[in-house]
């Protein structure tokens, strides 16, 4: 069983094209808040990110926001959050998301949700964290994605057994469930110890 105090969402800044993925944002800002989860995401008040934020604070939970200081500027920032970090880069914003998180969460977004979810399983796989990392599979958003990663298992670039580190659910709660049962995989030093050779 993984505590968790703190989860990054990582999510679109714009709403996209069907109202469910605003209710999955919505329903899981919610469920982060009644569980006494803090939610620890982009920074911003457009689009899902603010959506799912927005839930939170409505329900009392804790928001934490990271966004870099030009982003701030164009004033897409979420003023009401609990603590809103405005960093220099976006590197140092992932950083900070990920020193703040205990697991991650992707909702239905574009290159940055997809690339920051990206960096976030591979340092699991790298060991660099032991942390679940989970797809909230609305609508069937993530499907291309993940029949990607089987092809890339059927290509030997991805080895089967860290298929283990990215968690699929339909629906936040399910999500929820699934991140809080998760086990680091035993196999990650294992494959480590062999890079190393």
């Amino acid at each position: 069983m993984t505590r968790l105090k703190r989860i990054c969402v990582f999510c679109g800044s714009s709403l996209g094209a069907r109202p469910a993925y605003k209710e999955a944002a919505h329903r899981l800002g919610e469920l982060l808040a009644e569980r006494g989860i803090g939610l620890v995401y982009g920074g911003g008040c457009i689009g899902l990110m603010g959506a799912v934020a927005d839930a939170a604070l409505a329900k009392g939970g804790e928001v934490i926001g990271v966004i870099p200081d030009s982003l701030m500027r164009r004033e897409i920032g979420h003023r009401g959050v609990t603590k809103l970090h405005v960093v220099e880069t976006m590197h140092q914003r992932k950083a900070l998301m990920a020193d703040l998180a205990d697991a991650f969460i992707a909702l239905p977004g574009g290159y940055g949700t997809l690339e920051e979810f990206c960096e976030a399983v591979t340092w699991s796989q790298l060991g660099i964290q032991k942390k679940p990392c989970g797809l909230l599979n609305i609508e069937r958003y993530w499907d291309g994605f993940l029949a990607t990663l089987d092809h890339a298992v059927d290509e030997q670039f991805v080895r089967p057994e860290n298929s283990q580190l990215v968690l699929v659910a339909s629906t936040p709660s399910g999500m929820l469930e699934r991140l809080s049962n998760w086990t680091p995989p035993g196999h990650i030093e294992k494959w480590l110890d062999q890079a190393k050779r």
